[in-house]
């Protein structure tokens, strides 16, 4: 498949999906983190999303912030072929996995309005697609596509 100089296309659109899926989630952290309430509000977000955000440990930012910019990190170095990219995406998992449990365990999400219903699927849907980007880095490290 690949013989360690060239990368198998896969890897291409995987770190090109994942650099978007990661910008993404570094836009939502400034967002939140520089302006708040008023970012919030225009996603949609009622007073209680808004008051659970605000009520947040801020140990907690350790965690969110190893899952957006290791995340953000691992898609780079993943385009530019560094075998780091399994350590900085095996962080953002970690993060993604200790914040879910923050969320089930310790300080469960109020009630989402009708319309974000489905937002309470995202935890999930974050910790399984950092578990697959770090699977995809370990196996293209492993396969010699990652220096």
């Amino acid at each position: 498949m690949a013989d360690g100089n060239k990368a198998p296309w896969h890897l291409w659109v995987v770190g090109v999906v994942s650099l978007l899926w990661n910008g993404f989630g570094g836009y939502d952290f400034l967002m939140t983190t520089t302006q708040g309430e008023a970012y919030f509000r225009a996603s949609g977000f009622d007073q209680a999303m808004i008051d659970y955000f605000n009520a947040m440990p801020k140990w907690m930012y350790v965690p969110w912030t190893l899952g957006v910019w290791g995340g953000l990190a691992g898609s780079i170095l993943l385009l530019i072929r560094n075998r780091l990219a399994v350590w900085a995406f095996g962080l953002s998992f970690l993060g993604a996995l200790i914040s879910l449990l923050h969320g089930l365990l310790i300080n469960p999400m109020p009630p989402l309005p009708e319309a974000m219903a489905m937002m309470q699927y995202m935890p999930w849907v974050i910790l399984l697609i950092t578990g697959l980007l770090f699977w995809y880095a370990w196996t293209m490290r492993g396969r010699g596509v990652l220096r």
